[in-house]
């Protein structure tokens, strides 16, 4: 088991979690199981998975509370599992910090793909530099913090995970479609305002951070850029 990614597949339905277990299994992950709310919540603290498959409908707590509590301590992708197919739903758990969302009936190979796919976007901002200054400003990227005068910004997951790939690729503008491929994902079929929603409030959480040291730049009918000057 050395070297490979720990998957906890929180799943009520014995099939569905078998059938799980054993896709990933063969894509070489480390399988780690719970059947209800409070067995998630435990083995979530003691296995320290890389990456939850959280069904929202489980016996005594719901998905949701399990997803707050996941969020409330750790940047730890989640992939919500539903048989809800409603946009609204989806928006709900996106919305709330889960970093994809798969309905129920799917096919295995394809939660297998969502899965590599957020680990992927997960761990691409620590393949390379750790920690970075700009001015007053200091962005660790190994432990997702962003440090503004030395206090700690509070960020929402998705938010923080679109300002460390603003930050990581400084200075270059991207479109709000490739920010959502490269945020929120390539299967997201929200609106793009969700991109205009996250800058809103990033720029608010940075509204002391000196001009003079760098900013994220609009362009008007193209996307964003966070310009710093170094």
């Amino acid at each position: 088991m050395r070297g490979m990614k720990s998957i906890l597949v929180v799943e009520d339905e014995l099939p569905i979690s078998r059938v799980l277990k054993a896709y990933l299994e063969k894509h070489h992950f480390q399988v780690v199981q719970a059947f209800t709310g409070d067995e998630a919540q435990q083995k979530f603290d003691t296995c320290n998975p890389a990456l939850v498959l959280l069904d929202v409908m489980l016996p005594g707590r719901s998905g949701w509370s399990i997803l707050e509590y996941i969020r409330a301590k750790s940047s730890c992708p989640v992939i919500m599992l539903t048989a809800l197919g409603q946009i609204d739903n989806k928006l709900a758990g996106l919305h709330q910090g889960a970093d994809d969302y798969i309905t129920k009936p799917f096919i295995a190979d394809e939660v297998v793909a969502r899965v590599q796919a957020v680990l992927r976007r997960s761990t691409q901002i620590m393949e390379g530099e750790h920690v970075t200054q700009f001015g007053s400003l200091k962005v660790d990227f190994k432990a997702r913090t962003v440090m503004l005068h030395g206090i700690e910004i509070s960020f929402t997951p998705k938010d923080l995970s679109l300002f460390l790939f603003l930050a990581q690729h400084r200075n270059q503008a991207f479109t709000r479609e490739q920010l959502l491929d490269q945020v929120w994902g390539m299967d997201y079929e929200g609106s793009d305002r969700a991109v205009d929603l996250a800058i809103k409030r990033i720029r608010r959480a940075l509204e002391h951070w000196p001009a003079a040291e760098g900013e994220i730049r609009t362009y008007r009918g193209l996307g964003y850029k966070l310009s710093v000057y170094e």
